[in-house]
């Protein structure tokens, strides 16, 4: 019976891991792109103004534009059935990322004022322990140690390719 609830958890917490990490490798950049946005002076107001609403006001900014890709996410749903996948699958994606960075960008600007309602930390605490247990479960793995290794041939290959093409260009 151990080995059997192992591998069930497993099976069911992959998804949730792929998930995990795709919001991992997806949440830092993303803000970060958005947040180069705050450069524009209109854009660096609006930060302003999320960062002082009181803890309501942050919990509407945050949550209110999250569920407002709901419709767009249903639309691309709707465009499958039409038999438009590349269509949806595209608007799928879009909102997807957009989404992403959105939420984290938001998540940024708003968590210290979500942080002072009791229920939200109640909640937000356990499950970034929970998160950051399975991101170091995922972490210490063989296929994750892996793909960092690759990446980093990748990234050198690159930089070795790119500085021969100025040389060559030089």
């Amino acid at each position: 019976m151990g080995k059997f609830k192992k591998v069930l958890r497993a099976v069911l917490l992959a998804p949730v891991a792929l998930f995990l990490l795709f919001e991992e490798w997806g949440w830092e950049p993303l803000a970060a792109g958005f947040a180069a946005l705050g450069r524009l002076p209109w854009w660096g107001r609006l930060e302003r103004w999320i960062t002082r609403l009181p803890p309501w006001a942050a919990l509407l900014a945050f949550g209110v534009p999250v569920l407002a890709l709901i419709p767009v996410k249903l639309l691309a749903l709707y465009l499958f059935g039409l038999g438009h996948v590349t269509v949806g699958l595209a608007l799928i994606l879009a909102a997807k990322l957009t989404g992403t960075a959105l939420a984290a960008r938001l998540f940024q600007l708003t968590q210290p004022a979500l942080m002072q309602m009791p229920w939200f930390a109640r909640l937000y605490i356990p499950w970034k322990a929970w998160k950051d247990n399975i991101m170091a479960q995922a972490r210490a793995s063989w296929p994750w140690r892996m793909a960092r290794r690759f990446k980093t041939r990748i990234k050198l290959a690159g930089a070795r390719l790119l500085a021969a093409l100025k040389a060559v260009l030089s």
